[in-house]
């Protein structure tokens, strides 16, 4: 069973930019798409980017152009570079397989503040 451990997360003022990674327990080679996900105080988890294993990717609206999925097959790792950040974009953040999710990790924090 895969076991996903995020991190990166910090409190970054608005504007600046984070660079979250997910590193798998298990060779990401074979999974079809991975995800990145996040929960707000007070909301529900919501996917806010994907990618294949073939490198198509697809992001919540509210991302775009701000957030770009990466990931290193070779390194079992996932990555979500965001840029311009908002506060809206504080939350806990979370990778893991897209759809048939796995065991959720313990989260990277992520809080946008000034």
């Amino acid at each position: 069973q895969v076991q996903l451990v995020e991190s990166g997360g910090a409190l970054v003022q608005p504007g600046g930019s984070l660079r979250l990674s997910c590193a798998a327990s298990v060779s990401i080679f074979s999974i079809n798409a991975m995800g990145w996900y996040r929960q707000a105080p007070g909301k529900q988890r919501e996917l806010v980017a994907t990618m294949t294993s073939g490198g198509s990717t697809n992001y919540v609206d509210s991302v775009k152009g701000r957030f770009t999925i990466s990931r290193d097959n070779a390194k079992n790792t996932v990555y979500l570079q965001m840029n311009s950040l908002k506060p809206e974009d504080t939350a806990v953040y979370y990778c893991n397989r897209f759809p048939n999710l796995a065991g959720w990790g313990q989260g990277t924090q992520v809080t946008v503040s000034s």
